[in-house]
């Protein structure tokens, strides 16, 4: 048996995304075994991101300054700019350096059944950004979802007029990927955007 202090820790733990009661409690005894080295640098780091976390005022990332180092950034190319539902999408994308322009997030994607709306989302923000100049492309990065392509087609309504070129990620047969394990979705997405063999 656990003091509850314990418990409670494991409990929290375990409601972490990846974490069941399990995987916490082995989490727990790891941080317990190596208190100096594990337990007390988690605790640190723990409450100096609380005390800094800020929402960026420009892009809506989350980091300890604002800007975030990703806005602050001068080697990135002012001139193009992703669109992302989440800040995790942001993080997807920046951390394999796979964009090297500014980014949007959304703070989440339109949904009916959730009852999220266009107000509820950073997209006036967003447009604003893009209405003020500088950027020549938007590309919207939006999930392969119901409410991720609507979300597309509705910010792509709201931008067109602006001088902008709206751009999407592309979809359809991943690299390596075989026939015979795809879903009917992706094979439907990879048969309407063929293309010429070059």
């Amino acid at each position: 048996m656990a003091s509850p202090e314990i418990d409670a820790l494991t409990q929290i733990l375990s409601r972490l995304p990846g974490l069941g009661p399990r995987s916490a409690r082995r989490v727990v005894l790891h941080l317990l075994k190596r208190r100096e080295t594990a337990l007390g640098p988690l605790v640190a780091a723990l409450q100096a991101v609380e005390a800094r976390l800020v929402t960026c005022g420009i892009c809506g990332n989350i980091d300890t300054h604002d800007p975030c180092s990703v806005c602050a950034d001068p080697r990135r190319d002012p001139a193009s700019l992703c669109v992302v539902e989440e800040v995790a999408d942001l993080w997807a994308l920046d951390g394999k350096r796979l964009f090297a322009g500014r980014f949007h997030v959304l703070g989440g994607r339109l949904s009916a059944l959730e009852g999220v709306r266009p107000e509820d989302l950073g997209i006036e923000s967003l447009a604003s950004r893009a209405s003020g100049g500088g950027f020549r492309e938007a590309v919207l990065a939006m999930n392969a979802t119901l409410e991720g392509q609507t979300t597309m087609h509705y910010l792509a309504d709201r931008l067109a007029g602006l001088d902008v070129s709206v751009t999407m990620l592309a979809h359809g047969l991943p690299v390596g990927g075989e026939l015979d394990f795809m879903d009917e979705g992706t094979l439907a997405m990879a048969l309407r955007a063929r293309k010429p063999v070059a």
